[in-house]
């Protein structure tokens, strides 16, 4: 065997450094640019994720204060008085009711019963604002000599709410020493004196 044989040409073979790994500055760009995209995909999922559980939870809390009711009612002023039986006077009144809920409301009816009193509205709504106060008239029918029991006067309102639902509740109105209890006294003291009169006959 000649020498020239042992000789081996390095130069014929496509040869590089182990120390590379096939990494060039192409494919560390493009792997780079890989991992930017991935990372914003990301923050973009959570921001975007965080977005629709705020808007999830705002959408939740808005239904919640549109379909919430509070208010407060009590007697306002008698407009006029009559009694068609011997011990009953019938009042036309008004009934103060205000919205102390965050949303507006519509007052649709009213109505309360209990021994010797009957309450109901004329069949008009009254849209209330938060916090706004609206007067309603009411019919009331009073048998004078039970009427204004220590208990209160249980209302009952339908109410169609922001998101218009229609709904009920119920408040409780004192009648001793209203508004209406005062207006009902002297009407009911000529109604007992005729009755009085008509029992010496």
């Amino acid at each position: 065997m000649s020498a020239e044989r042992e000789v081996i040409d390095l130069d014929e073979h496509d040869y590089e450094p182990a120390a590379s790994g096939g990494a060039t500055p192409d494919g560390l760009m493009v792997r780079w640019k890989m991992n930017v995209r991935l990372v914003a995909a990301f923050v973009v999922g959570v921001v975007l994720g965080g977005v629709g559980v705020g808007e999830l939870r705002d959408s939740r809390e808005e239904r919640e204060r549109n379909a919430s009711v509070s208010l407060v009612a009590f007697p306002a002023s008698t407009r006029s008085a009559s009694s068609d039986v011997t011990g009953v006077l019938q009042m036309n009144s008004q009934l103060a009711v205000i919205n102390a809920g965050p949303a507006p409301i519509t007052v649709r009816a009213a109505t309360g019963q209990r021994p010797g009193v009957r309450l109901h509205d004329i069949g008009k709504s009254r849209l209330l604002r938060p916090g706004g106060t609206g007067w309603i008239d009411v019919r009331l029918r009073i048998e004078c000599s039970v009427a204004f029991a220590s208990e209160p006067l249980s209302l009952r309102f339908s109410v169609e709410t922001a998101d218009q639902q229609v709904t009920e509740t119920s408040y409780p109105v004192a009648l001793v020493g209203s508004t209406w209890h005062q207006d009902a006294e002297q009407p009911c003291a000529h109604l007992a004196d005729l009755a009085k009169r008509g029992g010496q006959r």
